[in-house]
């Protein structure tokens, strides 16, 4: 999943970013508010989180704006104050939760994990495909009964293509959403995490779960929609 971190206290923001950063996600950062507004409203992200005090404009602006523009995206309000006028304000401008200065990274990140699923209207932490099972919060893999030992690279993969059995995604789509814009869109990093990928959860099998869709990308075969 693909975050933005809108946060003016740096070791709080550098601790969140690794923190998410280390369970996969990526994550865009900046510590104002309207550096925070312009990513929100030009850049696709699964989830905000949001500082409420904020250089430029506040965070409870920055909401309320996007609410207004019709834009769901969900959002974790963070603060370093605990007044409930402030969080109520908050919940009633449509934040999705919210977070009080100090947290915990597991913390938050199964704060994520929930407000994206509610979104999404999923209501279990298991993604299934076949025998493919995914837990999000324990990182667990399994095919059948068989647990596979992913990498986080390769987990974030394997999860943005479980998301959407049958959908075919580019490389390019793949590069963005897993690794970040950072990478050049001529490497063959993809095609190696997929093999990666085959070679785990197809092993000993002779069928392929990751399809290559000659001249797009790929896609994770639903053996459901036959």
């Amino acid at each position: 999943m693909k975050i933005l971190l809108v946060e003016d206290d740096k070791k709080i923001a550098s601790f969140a970013k690794k923190g998410l950063s280390e369970q996969g996600f990526i994550v865009d950062s900046c510590d104002d508010g309207d550096d925070g507004y312009h990513l929100a409203t030009t850049q696709p992200y699964d989830c905000i989180i949001l500082d409420i005090m904020l250089p430029g404009r506040d965070g409870l602006s920055i909401l309320r704006n996007l609410r207004e523009e019709k834009n769901t995206v969900p959002v974790i309000l963070v603060t370093a104050r605990s007044a409930l006028n402030e969080r109520l304000e908050g919940l009633n401008l449509g934040a999705d939760d919210y977070l009080c200065k100090p947290f915990f990274i597991e913390e938050l990140v199964a704060r994520v994990h929930a407000v994206v699923r509610r979104t999404a209207g999923e209501t279990s932490n298991l993604m299934q495909c076949g025998d493919l099972v995914i837990n999000l919060i324990s990182r667990e893999v399994t095919v059948g009964e068989d647990k596979i030992d992913l990498t986080v690279r390769e987990f974030s993969l394997l999860e943005l293509l479980i998301r959407s059995p049958d959908r075919v995604y580019t490389r390019t789509q793949i590069l963005e959403h897993v690794w970040g814009y950072d990478f050049d869109p001529q490497t063959n990093i993809v095609d190696v995490y997929i093999r990666r990928l085959r070679n785990k959860i197809d092993a000993g099998s002779d069928v392929r779960t990751i399809e290559t869709v000659r001249g797009v990308g790929y896609r994770l075969k639903n053996p459901e929609g036959r």
